[in-house]
């Protein structure tokens, strides 16, 4: 075959350091649209977010040279700086060190979508917790609970 082909959507997941509730709600959308830029610069395209005062989700597409690793070091690392001279009373923000990153079926764009549309009516029934375990048991991801959370 001539040509390279791929439709690569993921699901990122990740968490403020120690789960505090530093992402305000007033400036969230900012923070999206800036994650969709630096998705953006490394060529590929933020679709959907979602989260609330201690986590994001994030639905996108990369491209076929992109390495998940790469990704999420870039965006956040330019994130966290982009909120500490942005946002002077979040002096203290920091990303949690880790993160979750699931592959997304071309079919469940859309219902995963909605599902982080929802995120702030989800979370009123569902700690961040036991979302991101539920996500890791959903993909058979074995997991230690000593090392979830930092």
């Amino acid at each position: 075959m001539p040509q390279s082909f791929a439709c690569l959507h993921y699901h990122f997941v990740f968490g403020t350091k120690g789960r505090a509730a530093m992402l305000v709600a007033e400036w969230r959308p900012r923070l999206f649209e800036y994650f969709g830029g630096a998705l953006r610069s490394e060529g590929g395209c933020l679709l959907a977010a979602g989260g609330t005062a201690d986590h994001v989700h994030l639905l996108c597409r990369l491209t076929r040279e992109a390495s998940v690793a790469d990704t999420m070091r870039v965006i956040k690392a330019n994130s966290s700086k982009w909120i500490h001279e942005t946002f002077p009373t979040a002096a203290m923000f920091a990303w949690q060190t880790g993160y979750g990153a699931f592959t997304v079926s071309f079919s469940q764009i859309g219902a995963l979508s909605d599902y982080l549309a929802g995120q702030e009516e989800h979370h009123r029934k569902q700690t961040f917790e036991d979302e991101f375990r539920e996500l890791l048991r959903l993909h058979e991801i074995e997991f230690d609970e000593r090392y979830l959370w930092d």
